[in-house]
């Protein structure tokens, strides 16, 4: 993993850290817009979420669904079984140490939100890979991560380019990897999800 951990942004591995910065952020309208417009969760549906953080996504999710949530750590997992224990399953491992145990049967969804750009090309591809090993037939990887365009604007990139994942891509890049799993890949750019200027790819990968 390719991220940078060290100076003012080993603070954001705090989780009241973490969770204050996203919602100034506008980590609220965010997640809105996603499970609307492109999670689409449905009575029912296993849910499995890659890199969960401290699952702030939850309380804008259906609560008919099944959510199972992972991520590397320890301080984000105890932080999301104290909120969201009672209505979900967390497992704090890498994406390496991936499991049969957490889902069985095959998920509807796997999320992998703000991960890729963390990830040099081989994990990336992996986890591509274990998402679509574990969707049933019709279910769908969506990722979220920021991007270079060559319309965004100068704060943009200059904000996108100082994050901690160090594998920023361009939505053809992002889009490119998932093609190497997926036949179904639709990227799209949105410049409206912070209260910031930000550039997001999101993918909806249909297996």
């Amino acid at each position: 993993m390719s991220q940078i951990t060290h100076g003012i942004r080993s603070i954001l591995s705090h989780p009241s850290v973490y969770d204050f910065t996203q919602s100034v952020l506008g980590a609220g309208r965010s997640r809105k817009n996603l499970v609307r417009d492109y999670i689409r969760a449905k009575p029912g549906d296993i849910l499995l979420d890659i890199g969960c953080g401290t699952a702030e996504l939850i309380p804008y999710l259906p609560s008919d669904i099944e959510y199972v949530g992972f991520d590397l750590s320890p301080q984000y997992i105890e932080a999301a079984r104290r909120r969201y224990g009672t209505r979900a399953r967390f497992k704090c491992m890498d994406i390496a140490q991936f499991n049969d145990t957490l889902i069985k049967d095959g998920a509807d969804i796997v999320l992998a939100i703000g991960i890729l750009h963390h990830l040099d090309d081989e994990p990336a591809r992996a986890l591509i890979r274990t998402a679509w090993n574990k969707l049933r037939p019709g279910g769908r990887l969506v990722t979220v991560d920021g991007t270079l365009t060559d319309t965004q604007s100068r704060m943009a990139r200059h904000i996108i380019l100082r994050d901690r994942g160090q594998n920023i891509r361009t939505p053809t890049g992002y889009r490119e990897l998932a093609e190497q799993e997926f036949s179904s890949v639709r990227a799209t750019v949105r410049e409206d999800m912070l209260f910031v200027p930000y550039t997001h790819c999101i993918l909806e990968c249909t297996r």
